[in-house]
C-alpha cells in the first residue's frame, strides 16, 4: 500500500492571509460591479446627463411654424441674415423670401428650365438686369471696366487694328438679342408681381414692357439703359411710374440713337404722374423740356447728366410749374445760346440747384440759368471747374438765395 502522508492536527496548520488573488477568484469579478454602478447611476432620477454631440441636438426650431421663424429672421441685422442660410436648407429657404433686391450676372440664373431666381426669390421688389443684358465676351481679357452702377468684362481683343480704343467697347450686338430679353421679362413679371423698381436695357421690344406694365401694377421706379425713341412708345403702360431715369448713351461703354424732342414728348403725354425724372446723355431742346413742363404737373425733382441739348433748352424750364430741385451732373456746357434774356422767364418754385462735376466757365449760360432759378433758396457747387469770385457774384440775382454750398 502507498504511504500516507500523516495529517497535522488542526492547532498546528500554518494559517496565511489571504491575498488579493485569491479574493479575486473567489468573489464575482470587478468587471461586473462596475457594470452595475454604471447601470445604477444611468437609472437613478437625479443623474447627470452629458451634452450630446452638435450633429445629435435637436433642432428647436423645428417647431416653430414658417411665418413665426420668418418674422424671427427678419429681425436680424443684415450681415448675420446673409450667413444665417448656411443653417440649413429650410432656413435657407426662408431667407430667400425675405430678400427683396437682386443684380442679375447671369442671365441663364432667369431664363432656365427650372426659373431658379423667380422660385427662390417670389418676393423681389428691386431687379438690375442690366449686367445680365450684356453679352459675356468670346474670350475674356480679366479687364473689369466699370463706369457709374455698370461694369463689364471686356473682350480680349478690344483694341482696335492700329491701337486706339474705340469710343464705345460695347456695340449693339454685345446685348443680348431682343427676343431672350422678351422672354426673360416675361419670366421676372409672371413670378415677381410685385415689382417697384426695374433696371434694364431697351433691346426688349415694345410687346416685352407692355408684359411688364400689366403683370406688375405696383412697379413705380425704372431705368432704362441705352433707350431711345421708339422704347418710350410703351411708357405709357405703366400707369404708377412715378420715378424715371433715361440713358440714352454712357461714354466708354456704348453709344446709341438716344433720345430726342420726340422721345421726351411722348414720354410727357405717357407719364403724367412723374414726381422725379432723369436725363442722362439725352438730346433734346426747348420743346421737349417744354412739353414735359406742361404734361407732367407733379414733377419736383430734375436731374440732367452730361446732356447734348441743343442751345435754348433752357427755357423750357418755366413751364415746369412744380419743380423743387434741379441737378446738374457731368455736364461739359450749361447751354450754348440761352437766347434773350426776356425770353427765358423763371421757375419760381424751385428751391434746390445742385451743380456737380460742370463747366462753369460760360458766364453768359450761368447768367441765364441763376435767371430761370431766380427763388432758389440752396446752391450745391461739388466737383466743378470755373468758379471764380465774379461768377459768385452773378448768383445776386437770385433774390432767396440764402445759402450755399461748395464741395
Amino acid at each position: 500500500m502507498p504511504s500516507r502522508r500523516p495529517v497535522p492536527p488542526p492547532e498546528l496548520r500554518k494559517t496565511t492571509t489571504p491575498c488579493w488573488a485569491d479574493l479575486s477568484l473567489r468573489c464575482k469579478p470587478l468587471k461586473h460591479v462596475a457594470f452595475k454602478i454604471h447601470t445604477d447611476a444611468l437609472s437613478s432620477p437625479k443623474r447627470r446627463e452629458d451634452p450630446a454631440p452638435p450633429g445629435d441636438a435637436p433642432d428647436l426650431t423645428g417647431l416653430l411654424s414658417d411665418e413665426i421663424l420668418i418674422r424671427i429672421l427678419s429681425h436680424l441685422p443684415p450681415p448675420l441674415r446673409e450667413s444665417s442660410g448656411l443653417v440649413c436648407k429650410r432656413w435657407l429657404r426662408l431667407l430667400d423670401q425675405l430678400r427683396r433686391s437682386l443684380s442679375l450676372l447671369d442671365w441663364s440664373f432667369l431664363d432656365s428650365p427650372s426659373r431658379r431666381l423667380v422660385v427662390r426669390f417670389p418676393e423681389l421688389t428691386d431687379v438690375d438686369l442690366v449686367p445680365a443684358s450684356i453679352s459675356p465676351p468670346v474670350i475674356p481679357s480679366g479687364i473689369l471696366l466699370n463706369r457709374g452702377p455698370v461694369s463689364v468684362r471686356l473682350d480680349s481683343e478690344f483694341e482696335t487694328p492700329n491701337g486706339a480704343l474705340p469710343w464705345g467697347f460695347i456695340t449693339e450686338c454685345r446685348f443680348l438679342p431682343s427676343k431672350v430679353v422678351d422672354r426673360g421679362l416675361e419670366i421676372l413679371s409672371r413670378g415677381c408681381p410685385t415689382l417697384r423698381k426695374l433696371s434694364l436695357v431697351a433691346v426688349a421690344s415694345e410687346l416685352g414692357l407692355m408684359k411688364v406694365a400689366n403683370e406688375c401694377p405696383t412697379l413705380q421706379e425704372v431705368d432704362l439703359h441705352r433707350c431711345t425713341d421708339t422704347s418710350l412708345r410703351s411708357i405709357s403702360a405703366f400707369r404708377n411710374l412715378q420715378i424715371l431715369k433715361l440713358i440714352g448713351s454712357m461714354e466708354g461703354l456704348y453709344d446709341g440713337p438716344g433720345v430726342s424732342d420726340i422721345g421726351l414728348t411722348i414720354l410727357a403725354h405717357g407719364c403724367k404722374r412723374l414726381v422725379k425724372l432723369e436725363l442722362c446723355g439725352c438730346e433734346g431742346s426747348y420743346d421737349g423740356i417744354g412739353a414735359i413742363g406742361r404734361c407732367c404737373l407733379m414733377l419736383e425733382e430734375l436731374t440732367i447728366c452730361e446732356h447734348r441739348m441743343d442751345a435754348g433748352w433752357m427755357a423750357g424750364l418755366s413751364f415746369c410749374g412744380n419743380l423743387k430741385t434741379l441737378r446738374l451732373q457731368g455736364c461739359r456746357r450749361i447751354d450754348l445760346d440761352p437766347g434773350p434774356i426776356e425770353h427765358l422767364g423763371s421757375c419760381p418754385t424751385i428751391e434746390g440747384l445742385h451743380l456737380q462735376r460742370c463747366q462753369l466757365r460760360d458766364k453768359r449760360s450761368m447768367n441765364a440759368l441763376f435767371i430761370v432759378c431766380e427763388a432758389v433758396k440752396e446752391m450745391v457747387f461739388q466737383d466743378c471747374w470755373g468758379l471764380d469770385n465774379e461768377m459768385f457774384g452773378i448768383a445776386i440775382i437770385c433774390r432767396y438765395y440764402i445759402d450755399k454750398h461748395v464741395l
